[in-house]
């Protein structure tokens, strides 16, 4: 049993960012270690062009190898057409994926930066994509700068209401609000999602925040006191942007996933993760990317509280004699 359910972005949102292509048995081992630890939604690759975002070059290569667990969703992410196309033909090869994510971006300037089409253009983009993933995949939207834009500044909740509601049109039942350079605060993450929850309850909401002023984890509890429980993030806070791109500025990073574990679980929250295995895990995320991460529970460890909570469970399960 848990109280909510973490999508694991390291291999897909965390690599976007990074300019140094990262092996495919690497990434495969890492999308094993996650699914292994409990995760159950993980983001596998990209369908993106590999010439505007070359890490994932080897989108097919990967799921072709990568050993499938049972309850667990891997999901690529799709900006157009031509990548849910590509989606399809590996799921009817029998090694795709079983969740699309579908991009929109909630300002104009985000979407021309990002996507290279204005937002009328991309919603174009949707239909098309929805009709062609049929039934063969879970689909999430994705709303980028739900809680502001970078070149615009404020976004009116109202347009993100009305993207919500135009994926629920489409049949996209789970949609994902991105903070995707840091603007959101927790009164703006309350209103936003009570407001999405009210107007479109028949969609699940997923938080999407990235730690870019501090303040990834008070989102996602204003989220959660919200209602919402279903949650990104990333081992060691990475990613961002695509490498080649540059926008917001300063430390673009997803919550660190080992931080969030930490404090939901210390709260009482149970989210299903391995607790045993967590940190062997951020390490292994460090080793791929070669470098120290960001992630303060790496290198703290856990609550001591969590580890006696824990063997408490553990002693109360046992059986008698």
């Amino acid at each position: 049993m848990t109280d909510v359910t973490l999508c694991e972005c390291f291999a897909r949102d965390g690599l976007q960012h990074e300019p140094d292509f990262v092996p495919t048995a690497t990434k495969r081992e890492l999308i094993e270690r996650f699914a292994a630890l409990g995760f159950t939604r993980i983001e596998a690759t990209s369908y993106s062009n590999p010439k505007v975002v070359p890490q994932f070059a080897d989108a097919s290569e990967l799921l072709e190898t990568l050993p499938r667990r049972g309850g667990v969703h891997y999901k690529a992410t799709c900006a157009n057409p031509r990548a849910v196309e590509r989606a399809v033909t590996d799921a009817i090869a029998g090694h795709g994926v079983n969740e699309i994510s579908l991009l929109v971006s909630a300002s104009e300037e985000h979407s021309q930066t990002n996507l290279r089409r204005s937002r009328a253009e991309q919603w174009d983009n949707v239909q098309a994509m929805a009709a062609a993933a049929g039934d063969r995949f879970r689909l999430v939207g994705s709303i980028s700068v739900a809680f502001g834009c970078p070149f615009e500044g404020a976004v009116p909740p109202q347009t993100v209401v009305e993207d919500v509601e135009r994926f629920a049109a489409l049949g996209v039942r789970y949609v994902s609000l991105g903070d995707t350079t840091g603007m959101a605060t927790p009164n703006s993450v309350a209103a936003l999602c009570r407001l999405v929850r009210r107007a479109v309850p028949e969609v699940t909401p997923i938080g999407h925040f990235h730690d870019t002023r501090g303040t990834g984890l008070v989102n996602v509890l204003a989220a959660l006191d919200a209602g919402v429980r279903f949650f990104d993030a990333s081992f060691g806070g990475v990613g961002g942007h695509p490498a080649k791109l540059r926008y917001g500025g300063g430390f673009t990073g997803n919550v660190c996933t080992e931080d969030l574990v930490g404090l939901l679980e210390s709260l009482g929250v149970r989210t299903g993760i391995d607790h045993s295995a967590l940190l062997d895990t951020a390490l292994a995320c460090e080793a791929a990317l070669g470098r120290e991460l960001h992630g303060r529970v790496t290198r703290s460890g856990l609550n001591p509280l969590i580890e006696r909570r824990d063997a408490a469970d553990a002693a109360a399960r046992a059986p008698a004699g």
